[in-house]
């Protein structure tokens, strides 16, 4: 941001961001590349997986969703609740074996959304196992974190999760929490690219897209509102 000389907090923190973080939306056009929603326990995986499929189909594509959270109470009835809605039939696989047959199975559809069980980050056998499914077929997978948590140990889980193959992450529970530095924490330190973000309980039009603009908007509250005063006062508008 001193590099950059701005005079006002707001356009150096967008230019810092610009210049330090990667942002890449998630695709909302027919893709080949399989979406996985990967993480540790708690962070809205399910969720995140159940908004994609929405926005899918709400855009007329033929979305397939599958689960490999075969463990947990309720989970894969919680996604099944949202694919039921959408007309969609959820698919379980819980080897990367299963996986790679319900992949297959579902080749011929525009998007591929999957949901995985939660990841202990610091259990090996845990993140082997997540490795093992990552690697079933070429899948790109989403680290789900939320934000409000600790920002060192957020990005030592992201940047375990990247040593396995994620690529992009997707920010949750935006909406209830104030402090969001464990998000560039875990973006940094992971190599992680910001995707959509999640900032609302709705799975309708629950992501938006997490660009350099929304983040400082996200970052710096008080200088956007600080903003929208200025620009009422000069038009003399209320």
């Amino acid at each position: 941001a001193a590099v950059m000389d701005a005079q006002e907090p707001r356009p150096a923190l967008l230019g810092a961001l610009e210049s330090l973080f990667k942002f890449s939306p998630l695709p909302t056009a027919p893709s080949k590349t399989p979406l996985m929603m990967i993480g540790p326990p708690g962070t809205g995986k399910t969720l995140a997986a159940a908004k994609l499929a929405a926005r899918s189909a709400m855009n007329g594509l033929d979305v397939a969703v599958i689960t490999t959270d075969t463990e947990r109470a309720g989970g894969r009835e919680q996604l099944e609740a949202f694919t039921k809605l959408m007309d969609v039939d959820l698919e379980i696989a819980s080897t990367a074996t299963e996986l790679k047959e319900a992949l297959l199975k579902n080749g011929t559809v525009d998007q591929i959304i999957i949901d995985t069980a939660a990841t202990n980050p610091f259990d090996p056998q845990a993140v082997k196992s997540l490795a093992k499914l990552i690697g079933a077929t070429e899948i790109d997978p989403v680290l789900v974190m939320p934000a409000g948590i600790q920002s060192d140990e957020s990005g030592e889980v992201a940047q375990i999760f990247s040593t396995i193959g994620a690529r992009y992450l997707l920010p949750s529970r935006v909406d209830v929490a104030r402090r969001l530095g464990s998000l560039l924490s875990a973006a940094y330190h992971g190599g992680l690219a910001f995707t959509d973000l999640s900032a609302t309980a709705r799975v309708a039009d629950g992501l938006s897209q997490c660009s350099p603009k929304r983040l400082t908007q996200l970052l710096m509250p008080r200088a956007e509102s600080g903003k929208m005063q200025q620009t009422v006062n000069s038009t003399g508008t209320g």
